[in-house]
Parts: C-alpha cells; sequence; structure tokens
C-alpha cells in the first residue's frame, strides 16, 4: 500500500474524531446527524482510499453498501424529524 492512500485515510480518520465532538456536544439533533453522515462520508472514503491502496475489490462493495446505508439513515432522520414538527403520526 502506498503512504499516499495511507496518509490521506489518516486524516479522514482525524475528521471522524473531530466529528465525534459534535455528536457529543450538538445542541440539536441535525448536528449529531450531520456527524453522524460524517461518519458515513468519511467511511466510505477510507474505504475507497484502502480498496485503491491494497488493491482489493470486496473493498468497493462494502463502501456502496456503507453509501447505501448513509443514504437511508439520512432519509429515515429526515421523515422523522418532519413527522415531529408537524405533528402528523404514522
Amino acid at each position: 500500500m502506498s503512504y499516499l492512500h495511507t496518509s490521506c485515510a489518516f486524516i479522514i480518520l482525524c475528521a471522524i474524531a473531530a466529528g465525534m465532538i459534535r455528536i457529543l456536544q450538538g445542541p440539536t439533533a441535525a448536528d449529531r446527524m450531520m456527524a453522524a453522515q460524517l461518519f458515513g462520508t468519511c467511511g466510505v472514503a477510507i474505504l475507497l482510499l484502502l480498496a485503491k491502496g491494497l488493491d482489493t475489490i470486496v473493498l468497493l462493495d462494502i463502501a456502496m453498501v456503507f453509501a447505501l446505508f448513509a443514504a437511508l439513515a439520512s432519509i429515515t432522520f429526515v421523515r422523522r424529524a418532519w413527522h415531529e414538527q408537524t405533528g402528523a403520526s404514522r
């Protein structure tokens, strides 16, 4: 694996650590959800870097699954927040 891929993955991992602070301190649920989306995006980026650096195709598939989960999580959050805000029940 090249040092460039490793160092980029480490920098992105540091961004995840910074996002953990926002999750713990976030004053609103939206702040926490945005930090969780940062986890999903950074996780996909790290997996893509590792897939390229290690020449492993399987990590690309895992990255696609993580991207799908991140999208579903944001849709679920918006739907729940919308229903709580309007007072609608489902």
